[in-house]
């Protein structure tokens, strides 16, 4: 047989693709390191992960992703920000949007891309999810031993101090370290904590139990309000699912509050953080620094309700005097709500950014993804509960919950995180409803 060029080409392709795939394959694997250190490497690996997504689907001509529920949703959502960022005139005056923020609009959707990258194929063989797995248990570990250190010492093995308020900061020098291991925790703790409690011997399951105690003990140290907050309401979500695990929930909450009420003496820091200033800021929210942030939020939002101020509206734009309500105004006309100095990054709440970054259609949009990635995730959980698919639904339930503190949607390393181990619970909910792929 004659080999004509189209031969050639035939016979090349799927060995190009094949080592495409490959690569995009073990870029997966090192996001989650650079994620750690180095995540300016992290996101350029994410970027081509995304474009090998797009490469491979013209090659093979399937773009059969794009009809996914949740990302037409998330195409709608990144459309509309997309609009809502180009330079406009305000409703007030002045302009709104700009190069800038078109430019950041348009390069968001490289995350639903990267998404959908380890959903399609990047995690569709069963070794590379199971190579994922065993690299954020090494991430989780050691960010709890870098934390661990910190308390014991003062300082982590960098030589790192504590945060301003004691705070530990783990392999940082900032507190970020309960973020991102109140993500970890679940899809790394779940799977060896079920697997040890389902064994006969007595000692074995004390083994799984003194882990999961373990696990929130470091999470309970490294004294970060929300992130304890929304890991303790995780263990619960989890307990409801895993009903094996129930008890161990219930132990594993008393020690937790148990632990918090000795942190008094034997963390004085931590518990000035987790009890004591934590009580003050609720009784006072208004009057808090969340509380004068949340109040700036609500009046952008308040006077561009269709529109938003476009992508990272709220940074751009909370020095603009308009903006200057607290929580009493209009009733007392004198509350602006702290002045210049309730400026921030960003108002510190995920749906209040997609409110001020894009309006309330880009606020419901925003609503409408979130609970099409959960319900994606969470299928079949209810009737089939396993304890890694759990675990990848509770990170994703707890990172997207409406009433939080939050870093910025689209803020590395968190983020950064919080994608892969999407992509990683719909790569194994994919796997599982089509096992023969």
């Amino acid at each position: 047989m004659r080999l004509t060029p189209a031969l050639i080409t035939a016979f090349r392709v799927p060995a190009r693709l094949a080592r495409l795939e490959r690569a995009a394959t073990i870029a997966t694997l090192l996001v989650p390191p650079f994620m750690v250190h180095g995540r300016v490497i992290g996101e350029a690996l994410m970027i081509l992960i995304a474009l090998a997504l797009l490469l491979r689907s013209a090659a093979l001509r399937d773009f059969a992703w794009v009809r996914r529920p949740w990302m037409v949703i998330g195409l709608a959502w990144w459309g509309w920000l997309v609009l809502c960022s180009l330079p406009r005139p305000g409703w007030h005056g002045g302009w709104h949007g700009g190069i800038g923020a078109s430019v950041q609009a348009v390069l968001v959707v490289r995350f639903l891309l990267f998404v959908a990258a380890l959903e399609t194929f990047t995690l569709g063989k069963a070794w590379a999810r199971r190579a994922l797995s065993a690299i954020l248990s090494l991430a989780a570990l050691y960010i709890a031993v870098q934390s661990a250190w910190q308390f014991a010492t003062g300082k982590n093995l960098f030589g790192e101090p504590r945060g301003g308020d004691g705070e530990l900061t783990g392999p940082y020098d900032k507190p970020r370290a309960g973020g991102q291991f109140s993500l970890l925790l679940y899809p790394v703790l779940l799977p060896p904590i079920a697997a040890l409690l389902a064994r006969p011997q007595r000692l074995i399951r004390l083994a799984g139990l003194v882990l999961g105690i373990a696990g929130i003990a470091v999470m309970v140290l490294i004294g970060q309000r929300m992130p304890l907050l929304l890991t303790l309401f995780g263990l619960v979500v989890s307990g409801v699912l895993l009903k094996r695990l129930r008890l161990w929930v219930v132990i594993a909450l008393a020690a937790a509050l148990a632990l918090i009420g000795a942190s008094g003496v034997i963390a004085p820091s931590t518990h000035y953080r987790l009890v004591t200033k934590f009580s003050d800021q609720m009784e006072h929210f208004p009057e808090s620094p969340y509380g004068v942030i949340y109040a700036r939020a609500r009046a952008m939002i308040a006077e561009n309700p269709l529109t938003g101020l476009g992508f990272d509206g709220f940074r751009h734009y909370c020095g603009e005097a308009r903006y200057f309500h607290g929580w009493r105004w209009p009733a007392d006309p004198t509350d602006d709500g702290g002045g210049i100095g309730g400026c921030q990054m960003h108002p510190h709440n995920l749906y209040l950014e997609a409110a001020t970054n894009a309006g309330l259609p880009g606020l419901a949009l925003f609503s409408a993804l979130a609970l099409a990635w959960l319900a994606a995730l969470g299928r079949g959980l209810w009737r089939a509960p396993e304890p890694l698919r759990v675990g990848l639904f509770v990170s994703a339930l707890i990172y997207l919950w409406p009433i939080a503190s939050t870093s910025s949607f689209t803020a590395m390393p968190l983020s950064g995180f919080f994608f892969t181990l999407l992509g990683f619970g719909l790569a194994v909910a994919r796997a599982k409803k089509n096992p023969g792929e």
